[in-house]
């Protein structure tokens, strides 16, 4: 699929250099920095973490009213990316006929109406909640990739891509955290329409940015057709082996990022015997150990390299989810909270390094398409994963299978960095 339309920096003429007019015949806005627009990026990642976390965060209290059982969280976590598998391969067309903002905002306001569906407390709303959930969201990664990569200076593009996605724990930080204590004023629904609503305010928020940032649209773009936007879209893992080998490592890591984040509070809750808020409190800071692990990470890898840092952190994984595995109700709650950290600076701190390395590595004008892609993976991987997960909890009565099982994935993550440093030379 052709992406050049990424290439030009939006808000600047491709032939003259010169501010394009308005339609009223105004200069358009000046063009914001870099730095601007990975904080608005990063605001619409937080507020998109709503549609993998309020549910999951809250399911003793919603198990305890509906009588389902409260393992079922996985099953949330793979009905969201079942969504973001539908939404996801569309997006390179979206981004070409809307621009990276409206995409943006779109997919917030979709993922808060999905969120708010939750508080039917129906067994089928929950299911309808998690899936348009995952529509809205699917979209959102590649979105902030065509916005910020023809804006980033390589040498700080892992730091701005990791500073991006520091939304991420971010966002599961303020769900992990505010969720329970809305919960516990308001009600468990209260909970659930306070992150819907906090979604839907941030895709407001981006709308001043939205006619510069835009400007590299095409809204006479040939009509979007699914099937052909995604197969051009999933084309470049057949054609590309590094891209293909990052895809790999991004759905193995990703096991251990969604399992721990999904399973983490209802695990200390009925193995620890801990209570909803200071289980929710120990993610939060788990969250915020992979808020700082981004940051300090991507640094690291624009100095060494991101495939050595890679390594690395699938192998704290793989011994964070073995510990995991190993810990029980006997376990100090400081091990709990080191383990916690441990799991949050690697599980939850691999994303922006290895975008910044597929922004680096995609064909040129192709970012877009390439992390479209990485994502369709990502998501088909989570639709099995998580839900594995809850049946390994079903059918043994314990959740040290479904931690294993996370180990395991982060070291197939780590064997394929291995193969893309071969690649290297």
């Amino acid at each position: 699929m052709r992406e050049g339309f990424a290439a030009p920096m939006a808000g600047v003429n491709p032939v003259d250099g010169c501010r394009p007019a308005s339609q009223h015949g105004n200069p358009m806005p000046r063009e914001p920095s870099v730095w601007t627009v990975m904080l608005a990026l990063m605001g619409t990642h937080l507020a998109g973490m709503g549609a993998f976390l309020a549910v999951p965060v809250l399911a003793p209290a919603i198990a305890a009213e509906t009588g389902l059982p409260a393992g079922l969280a996985g099953f949330h976590t793979s009905l969201v990316y079942a969504g973001a598998l539908l939404s996801g391969p569309l997006s390179a067309g979206l981004l070409r006929r809307h621009g990276g903002v409206r995409v943006c905002q779109g997919a917030l306001v979709t993922v808060g109406l999905g969120i708010a569906l939750a508080a039917f407390g129906h067994p089928l709303a929950l299911v309808l909640s998690a899936l348009l959930s995952g529509l809205g969201h699917g979209p959102i990664t590649p979105a902030g990739s065509h916005l910020l990569a023809p804006r980033t200076p390589p040498a700080r593009r892992s730091l701005i891509f990791g500073l991006k996605q520091c939304g991420v724990p971010m966002g599961a930080m303020l769900v992990a955290a505010l969720a329970p204590l809305l919960a516990l004023i308001f009600g468990w629904r209260g909970g659930v329409l306070g992150v819907a609503l906090f979604s839907v305010l941030l895709a407001l928020a981006l709308q001043p940015l939205r006619a510069v940032l835009d400007a590299d649209r095409q809204p006479d773009a040939p009509p979007l057709r699914p099937f052909a936007e995604a197969r051009a879209s999933l084309s470049i893992l057949r054609d590309d082996p590094r891209i293909r080998a990052l895809t790999v490592a991004s759905a193995s890591f990703g096991i251990g990022q969604f399992c721990f984040s999904s399973f983490f509070v209802v695990w200390q809750v009925e193995v620890l015997g801990r209570g909803l808020e200071a289980a929710g409190l120990a993610l939060a800071l788990a969250q915020c150990a992979g808020m700082v692990g981004r940051v300090l990470w991507a640094l690291v890898a624009d100095r060494i390299g991101a495939p050595p840092v890679l390594v690395a952190l699938g192998v704290v994984i793989a011994l964070a989810s073995a510990g995991f595995a190993l810990a029980g109700p006997s376990w100090p709650e400081a091990a709990i909270l080191l383990l916690g950290a441990a799991m949050g600076a690697s599980a939850v701190a691999w994303n922006g390094v290895l975008l910044g390395e597929v922004a680096r590595l995609a064909p040129e004008g192709r970012v877009g398409a390439a992390t479209a892609a990485l994502g369709f993976v990502f998501a088909a991987t989570m639709v099995v994963a998580p839900s594995g997960f809850s049946m390994l909890v079903l059918g043994t009565g314990g959740y040290g299978p479904g931690f294993l099982l996370c180990a395991l994935a982060a070291l197939v993550g780590v064997v394929a960095v291995r193969r893309l440093q071969g690649m290297r030379g």
